[in-house]
């Protein structure tokens, strides 16, 4: 069988997790046909099969591979032959684990695999939070060594306290419990040995779960309904130090990404900061009459829109704004792809709009408004995050005067757009009132100098101040 290694789906990515295989263990697949998704540190995206034949899974939901390690395989067979390959893969690999729940040396390894054991088959069919492939799996998965099913009380009970009191459950469990406030002791797991897994707290915030099986002076139910209505947080240390209760928060792969970038841009460019104030008057004239003139249904150059075209013009004339620093070396791009900061997905994302130099202020637009609905729709693809070789990032919607934005590396500089607003202004002597937006350029000292970087700023002022440039 040919394995099927963790693709690289983007520049930067150097692992990634299994986020639901969308075909079962044993199906036969055809190239083309998704097999998983996959949570990079970009996007999530779906991952196609490359070869016809019957489907092995070795990497379960939750798991976290480096590139190039193996996920799956993919060989010639039928269903059965899947099935079996399937069960020996339980009985000597992820699934190497005791179900009879008195075996306390079974804990060490739960807990060095416990990624590992979170099952494929957790997806539920109907509403009943059973494996979707629950006739094939449950009898690898029931079996406690005398051939009782695994959803007997006093087994489900044994395995879900894994013999020293820990409740069972896999890591994606584990998260959304905490995200939605479940208490994991109270749920029957459906997996492998009575685990939880994901099925089973998607069921519970349905009100749909199986519940632990109850002892005979059980409180009351309704009490335990108001315990569940109001969940206690993840409370760190004994709550008496003055800040209350304090919960935490696991950072998506995406968040994990741009704090790392972050901290990178920080820590490694020696930036500088340049500012400049710009008149917008006659641009508010020219968007007016674009408003006017665009056909219903088209969208309305915004004054982003106006920045972009204009940073990507100035930058065709200063190819080392439109570069980045690496090992000592200038690296020059021949295309003008100027990054756009979207909030989405709690975290901040930057689509490209590609060649934006070329393309006219309604082309842009369009891009534009595309780029943001596809990041806040979780559809953006790696390769729209990662080409970009200038950004601008715009709080002006929210007010902000002015800000200084954080360099993306490795690119050479970043432009900051504050809020556009009427000033006064002296113009020919005599003190009037004017459209004006201040912007601010932070750039890496290592490839864009002081002079250079003024000259670049004041060349997209030129290009705002007189905008039917922009629609040359």
């Amino acid at each position: 069988m040919a394995d099927v290694a963790m693709p690289r789906l983007s520049d930067s990515m150097e692992e990634g997790t299994i986020l639901k295989w969308l075909k079962s263990d044993g199906d036969e697949v055809s190239r083309g046909d998704e097999l998983v998704e996959i949570e990079t540190d970009k996007a999530n995206m779906t991952y196609e099969a490359d070869q016809d034949g019957a489907l092995k899974i070795v990497a379960q939901e939750g798991d976290t591979l480096a590139v190039g390690e193996t996920i799956a395989q993919i060989g010639g067979g039928s269903n059965g032959a899947g099935a079996a390959t399937k069960e020996e893969s339980q009985a000597s690999g992820a699934e190497r684990e005791p179900e009879r729940g008195g075996d306390d040396a079974a804990e060490p390894a739960e807990q060095e695999t416990e990624a590992e054991t979170a099952t494929a088959q957790a997806e539920p069919e109907g509403g009943d939070g059973q494996p979707s492939d629950a006739p094939q799996e449950a009898p690898a998965a029931a079996e406690g060594g005398d051939g009782q099913p695994s959803d007997a009380p006093q087994e489900a009970a044994a395995a879900a306290e894994g013999g020293n009191g820990r409740v069972k459950a896999s890591p994606v469990a584990r998260r959304m419990a905490r995200e939605l406030g479940l208490e994991l002791g109270r749920l029957q797991g459906t997996g492998p040995g009575g685990r939880i897994v994901k099925a089973d707290v998607e069921a519970a915030s349905k009100g749909g779960a199986p519940q632990a099986a109850a002892a005979p002076a059980e409180a009351p139910a309704e009490p335990e309904r108001e315990e569940k209505a109001a969940p206690a947080p993840v409370v760190s240390g004994d709550g008496q130090t003055g800040k209350g209760e304090t919960s935490t928060q696991d950072l998506s792969r995406l968040q994990q990404t741009v704090a790392r970038r972050m901290a990178e841009s920080k820590a490694t460019a020696p930036d500088f900061v340049l500012n400049i104030d710009v008149d917008m008057e006659e641009a508010v004239d020219l968007r007016k009459r674009l408003k006017a003139a665009v056909a219903e249904g088209q969208p309305v150059p915004s004054f982003n829109d106006f920045v972009v075209k204009a940073s990507a013009l100035a930058l065709r004339d200063f190819p080392r704004a439109n570069g980045a620093y690496r090992d000592g070396k200038f690296e020059l791009y021949s295309r003008v792809n100027v990054g756009v900061a979207v909030a989405g997905q709690d975290a901040l994302v930057v689509p490209t709009v590609f060649d934006a130099d070329t393309k006219s202020l309604g082309q842009i637009a369009k891009d534009a408004r595309a780029l943001a609905e596809r990041v806040r729709a979780g559809a953006i693809t790696p390769p729209e995050l990662s080409s970009g070789t200038f950004t601008v990032s715009n709080l002006g919607m929210f007010g902000i005067q002015s800000f200084v934005a954080v360099i993306n590396p490795p690119q050479a500089a970043i432009l900051a757009v504050g809020a556009m607003g009427p000033t006064p202004v002296v113009r020919d002597g005599e003190l009037v009132v004017r459209n004006v937006m201040r912007i601010t350029l932070s750039c890496d000292h290592r490839i864009l100098y002081g002079a250079d970087a003024a000259e670049f700023l004041g060349r997209i002022r030129e290009r705002l101040e007189n905008p039917l440039q922009l629609a040359l």
